[in-house]
């Protein structure tokens, strides 16, 4: 099974790829989209979940393209198992379940699936979906190449805070698990989360955020207000926004404007309102995704002194909004999510929302 190593024209070592699918059709035009590319090698292709763990016992991916239906095993159960046996391969979901199936695709997400793709009917393997196919590979490979990472901080703690923000997109489903787990589920402060999701995935997230953060978690609505201990979702198709009324209370809008990143819900305009609202009480995290949305916000929120946090190279699927954030010198700690996590264990206390 051992395939010779390819190196691209940029002289780095092609990615390699191995494909999970019971259907044999599938199996052959993945494969030609994977070796007709020229950028990625094919490691191997497999009909199920059993033969893939073996395959990874002896051989090194890069990449895995997961089908989700599959005979024996099905791809959510083996999940947890490929990402282990693959020691660092990431996982793309390619799966005809991902097409309206909002629930399967959360959980996937969740358990550490890097991306979903929908896998298009038999027959229907156009040169469309293959490119579609291939950028998201681009996009996955690219992130785990090395280069030069700001230091990582040790688990630090905190200014005291009354407020969270989080901001996060590919990636971003498994990382907030991580670290909402490791969060007192008797904290006060109020979360907000703005998650880069279609608006139909939006009931699901928050269901799943609310039993990782084992709190009560709900979608942001317009002229609604926050209360202490919850997590606030932005929903699919508009920006979070907070403002503090006039008895003193915090209240929640929705925007539809257009946000210079293009990102709708966007983390800026989230990020920049709450530091109106709390100023130097807030704490600002970036976690894994792709662009630089969360940036600008961060900014607003340096200028309000308030504390940010970004989620280490390491542990992203993509370092672009983090890796932005980290960059322009903004993040006062550079970690993974379990750590950001232990990080606002640490400092408890605080209310003032």
């Amino acid at each position: 099974m051992n395939q010779r190593i390819g190196f691209g024209s940029s002289g780095r070592r092609d990615a390699r790829v191995l494909i999970v699918d019971d259907s044999a059709v599938a199996r052959a035009a993945l494969s030609r989209f994977i070796t007709g590319s020229g950028r990625f090698q094919l490691a191997g292709a497999v009909p199920d979940a059993q033969r893939a763990m073996a395959f990874l016992r002896v051989e090194r991916v890069d990449l895995i393209l997961l089908d989700l239906v599959m005979p024996h095993q099905n791809g959510i159960d083996a999940l947890p198992e490929l990402l282990k046996a693959g020691g660092g391969a990431r996982v793309l979901v390619v799966s005809s379940a991902a097409a309206t199936g909002a629930e399967v695709t959360m959980r996937a997400l969740a358990l550490g699936a890097a991306d979903t793709l929908v896998k298009p009917s038999i027959g229907a393997f156009a040169t469309r979906f293959g490119e579609t196919l291939l950028a998201r590979l681009d996009l996955l490979a690219a992130s785990g190449e090395s280069g030069t990472a700001p230091r990582r901080t040790t688990v630090m703690t905190p200014p005291p805070f009354d407020a969270i923000a989080i901001g996060a997109s590919t990636g971003g489903i498994h990382a907030l698990a991580s670290l909402l787990a490791q969060v007192p589920k008797h904290m006060t402060q109020p979360i907000a989360i703005t998650q880069h999701l279609p608006p139909s995935f939006s009931p699901f997230f928050a269901a799943q955020v609310g039993t990782s953060a084992q709190r009560p978690c709900r979608v942001g609505e317009e002229r609604g207000r926050l209360c202490a201990g919850e997590v606030l979702i932005a929903p699919g198709d508009a920006h979070l926004l907070l403002a503090k009324l006039p008895d003193g209370s915090i209240g929640t809008q929705l925007s539809q404007a257009p946000s210079p990143t293009g990102n709708r819900p966007s983390v800026d305009p989230m990020f920049t309102s709450m530091a109106t609202v709390y100023g130097p009480r807030l704490l600002a995290i970036v976690l894994t995704g792709m662009g630089r949305d969360g940036l600008e916000g961060a900014r607003a929120v340096r200028a309000a002194g308030g504390t940010i946090v970004v989620q280490d190279r390491e542990s992203s699927v993509v370092w672009g909004m983090p890796g932005a954030v980290a960059g322009a010198g903004l993040a006062d700690a550079v970690l993974a999510p379990h750590e950001i996590g232990a990080m606002i264990a640490a400092q408890r206390v605080g209310v003032r929302a």
